[in-house]
């Protein structure tokens, strides 16, 4: 039986994480690095990659950015290839890049609805398929994580339809691709996050326009009421979840979703 500390460790491993410049995606490319792995950080915001990577190599960690956009093929190619360049492999793929622009059907375009498609449903397709290739090649296994949402379960709220289609559209995509990557020892599954605070939520919430009258304060706590644990996740929250699927604590598990959520969806 192997010990906690060997389980957990994955110095043998390469990583990348998409959308890892910031938020879920930074806090699992830390955890994943911490415990030992190489980690690609691949983004489409030059900076924040550049940041990120500079943060885990400052804390004695084993990273680089890559300037990814995952709905770009040619991208997707580039970014395995200079991985497997700098590290020699790619052992684990957290498809983590997304957006979720709130926009209600009535006002949404063909265009905003095929943009958040293209990245959060053809981007997991697009890493998967290139990853995996890798992968198979390597004959050593590997580990796929999607970040889904509790959205690919229950609409959260109006103005995500879109979003919401394409989450759905990941979890299909997760199970589906487990059955046919398990004979290669390649095993996927998902993580479904639920309200976690990121700067990208913030930013939202610092963008929305506050009626007049209204208190922000107590709308806050009217929806904080909704979760039973009574706080928002942090990107931590995701991370460690991350870790546990990517390394061997997760030893016999393909094709799940786990939920992270506070309990939301119980209510």
């Amino acid at each position: 039986m192997e010990k906690i500390s060997d389980l957990l460790n994955l110095s043998d491993k390469t990583a990348i994480v998409t959308g890892g410049g910031a938020g879920i995606g930074f806090g699992i490319a830390l955890r994943l690095a911490e415990a030992g792995a190489k980690v690609a950080i691949a983004t489409r915001n030059e900076i924040e990659g550049r940041r990120a990577s500079k943060e885990l190599v400052d804390r004695g960690l084993d990273a680089i950015d890559i300037l990814t956009d995952v709905s770009i093929e040619e991208n997707v190619r580039h970014m395995v290839e200079v991985t497997v360049e700098k590290f020699g492999s790619v052992d684990i793929l957290v498809n983590n890049a997304g957006i979720y622009p709130e926009i209600p059907l009535r006002l949404m375009t063909l265009n905003d609805f095929q943009k958040v498609i293209a990245i959060n449903l053809n981007g997991v397709f697009l890493c998967t398929k290139y990853v995996s290739e890798q992968m198979i090649r390597q004959g050593s296994g590997g580990r796929i994580i999607n970040i889904t949402s509790i959205d690919a379960l229950h609409p959260s709220s109006i103005g995500l339809a879109h979003y919401d289609a394409s989450k759905h559209g990941v979890w299909g995509f997760t199970k589906n691709i487990a059955l046919e990557l398990a004979p290669h020892k390649i095993w996927v599954n998902a993580i479904a996050p639920g309200g976690i605070m990121t700067p990208g939520v913030q930013k939202l919430q610092q963008s929305m326009p506050i009626p007049e009258g209204v208190d922000m304060q107590k709308v806050m706590e009217l929806f904080l009421e909704k979760i039973p644990m009574r706080r928002l996740g942090n990107p931590d929250d995701i991370a460690k979840v991350a870790l546990f699927l990517a390394s061997n604590m997760s030893s016999y598990m393909t094709g799940s979703q786990i939920v992270v959520d506070g309990g939301v969806l119980l209510m």
